[in-house]
């Protein structure tokens, strides 16, 4: 009988053995990609009234909904921090807006351990419309309704990207669990 050489297996399972997460990937994949989701915005249009989608929240969101104990509660304060500095918005409300949502998820999380992709996408539009309400009640700008008219758009279009948000978190947690191969 003829014996492999262990580093030259060529069968099925031979090129998964001995292989471990990357704690590096683990740890930088997620908040890397809520703080690009966070500039991403600038980058991409200039409109005069509200339209894009707050993308770093709903990247935010989406992970804390796909991958509950990923991030801890108090993540929403660094995360706002930066939101702030980026989004325009009066200093602090990124800071006490994503933090309120943190705290929100944790309650949702803790009522209901198990819920459906449709269950996370009402919480996400929930905690979105919130979120788009408050920053703009924060902001100073006049309420009325040509201002809630303006405001429309971006609350069609962030209930719209959530399911593609949703998406680009499961194939980069994927890419977060990817395996490496390590020596010994």
């Amino acid at each position: 009988m003829e014996r492999l050489n262990p580093r030259s297996r060529s069968d099925a399972y031979g090129r998964r053995i001995n292989r471990d997460h990357s704690p590096l990937l683990g740890y930088i994949v997620p908040w890397l990609s809520i703080l690009i989701a966070i500039v991403l915005p600038i980058f991409v249009m200039a409109t005069p009234g509200p339209l894009m989608p707050p993308l770093g929240f709903l990247m935010l969101v989406a992970w804390r909904l796909l991958r509950p104990g990923l991030f801890p509660v108090w993540a929403g304060f660094p995360l706002g921090l930066v939101d702030d500095l980026f989004s325009g918005q009066p200093f602090g409300s990124g800071i006490l807006l994503w933090s309120l949502a943190m705290l929100a998820i944790e309650i949702i999380e803790s009522r209901f351990p198990w819920r459906s992709f449709w269950q996370d996408w009402f919480a996400a539009v929930v905690l979105v419309i919130a979120y788009l309400l408050a920053a703009f009640l924060l902001s100073g700008a006049p309420i009325g309704l040509p201002a809630l008219i303006v405001l429309a758009p971006q609350l069609l279009l962030s209930v719209l990207a959530y399911p593609i948000i949703a998406r680009m978190v499961a194939f980069l947690d994927r890419l977060r669990l990817m395996r490496v191969r390590t020596i010994g």
